[in-house]
């Protein structure tokens, strides 16, 4: 990929392992700050593994991950996760409301959200007011997961790691979750990381896109390269083939 923008993740010859299996290999490449990069690939192909090392749940065998320039060694596991946040398909919530569940982040760091900052988020996602006292065991899943997504954003992350959040919505909340990542993206400059399986969502919200393909990485570059891709095994992939 030809970057022209600063990183704001960069790996350098990336290995991990799984007891004797090799999940990923020698990933080198940069996700470009302020800029919507998007994942795609077949099951297996270690999406899920490489988001997970970006925010340091994971940490790689060999090879160097760079946050915002540090090592990411070198940034302390609470500083790290709230510059790197992450959601993830299931939408998990603690019990209680969905105040409850906005108040998490700071509470783990023993503080507690105002109420006008609760609702100032709920409002930022798209969510009514009222919501703040409902238990979210009474959420729609569209209203679930803008609450993941409402929480996460309570430590204003840099870097937003999203992995397949609008898998399992309807039509309609897929596109409001789709336009909230983009406003996100332009009123914040948040660096969105985002794995999909969706090629036409890949194409359409990302600035980037990275293929990935057992462990590696095949082809980068602007999202317009899923309409005609440079490699034979992109190709295939696209067009739905197996191998």
């Amino acid at each position: 990929m030809s970057i022209q923008y600063k990183p704001a993740v960069h790996f350098n010859h990336v290995n991990y392992s799984a007891g004797n299996t090799q999940i990923l290999k020698e990933i080198t490449g940069s996700f470009p700050e302020g800029k919507i990069t998007t994942l795609v690939g077949p099951s297996g192909a270690g999406k899920t593994t490489l988001l997970k090392l970006c925010n340091g749940l994971l940490s790689p065998d060999t090879g160097e991950i760079y946050v915002k320039d540090k090592p990411i060694d070198n940034i302390e596991p609470v500083e790290l996760r709230r510059l790197v946040g992450m959601a993830l398909q299931s939408a998990p919530m603690i019990s209680g409301t969905v105040y409850d569940n906005l108040n998490l982040p700071l509470e783990l760091q023993g503080k507690k959200l105002p109420e006008q900052d609760a609702l100032a988020w709920l409002h930022d996602v798209g969510l009514e007011e009222q919501l703040i006292s409902r238990n979210v065991k009474d959420l729609s899943g569209g209203q679930r997961q803008k609450v993941s997504i409402a929480r996460t954003l309570v430590n204003k992350p840099e870097v937003l790691l999203l992995d397949e959040i609008t898998s399992s919505l309807d039509r309609t909340s897929l596109k409001e979750i789709e336009e909230l990542i983009i406003k996100i993206n332009r009123k914040y400059g948040t660096t969105i990381i985002w794995i999909t399986h969706n090629l036409q969502q890949a194409m359409e919200i990302g600035d980037y896109t990275w293929v990935m393909m057992a462990g590696e990485v095949i082809e980068t570059g602007e999202s317009e390269l899923l309409v005609n891709p440079a490699n034979d095994k992109v190709k295939r992939f696209v067009r739905g083939e197996a191998g």
